[in-house]
């Protein structure tokens, strides 16, 4: 708050200049979800054979990946699909 008081700068210019403006592009989304799949082809194996509970691990992944910054329910909405369509 000090910061934001001293600067003058709106707290939208604030946010996006220290990088904490959740990503709420799908397109970037996927881009990490992409990412995550390739660093976890175990887990995305375990996935696809019925392993529904590793969901979990993939949403914390894609936080991890994003430092929290995705937006959280479509996250779940992108990544979601994205493990549907890999198991054809």
């Amino acid at each position: 708050l000090p910061e934001l008081v001293e600067s003058g700068k709106s707290p939208s210019d604030l946010i996006e200049e220290k990088g904490l403006k959740l990503i709420s592009d799908p397109d970037a989304i996927l881009a990490l979800v992409n990412t995550i799949f390739e660093q976890n082809p175990d887990e995305l194996e375990e996935f696809r054979g019925g392993k529904q509970k590793l969901f979990g691990f993939f949403v914390g992944q894609l936080m991890k990946e994003s430092k929290g910054l995705v937006d959280p329910e479509l996250g779940n909405k992108v990544l979601r699909k994205a493990l549907e369509d890999s198991s054809g």
